[in-house]
């Protein structure tokens, strides 16, 4: 199948409807019969506004996450039309790729 690895990124802090925005973007996925979502929490890294943020021993808030996709065409629209909907600001990388399974599933 065709569609687009989206993923997006955001800090460990960061809320949505009382949750943290990583768990949300998940659960609001999976309501919306997306086929998956894996979330990855990194160690370090910076934004648009050079501020570092990093994962320390005794304060993660900050941590930076990554939330990765696999998605249809029509998926995708509907997803974004639901970020607008809810006027959330996350930054993306959208980029087309193949994917399947390899086996009976």
């Amino acid at each position: 199948m065709h569609g687009y690895q989206l993923t997006f990124y955001t800090q460990q802090d960061r809320k949505q409807a009382g949750l943290p925005m990583s768990e949300w973007l998940v659960q609001e996925a999976r309501r919306m019969g997306i086929g998956g979502a894996t979330v990855i929490a990194a160690q370090e890294g910076f934004g648009h506004s050079h501020r570092l943020h990093s994962a320390r021993f005794f304060e993660l808030a900050d941590q930076p996450v990554e939330i990765t996709m696999a998605l249809s065409g029509v998926e995708v629209d509907r997803l974004f039309a639901r970020l607008r909907e809810l006027d959330l600001d996350l930054f993306y990388v959208k980029s087309a790729i193949e994917f399947g399974s390899t086996g009976a599933m």
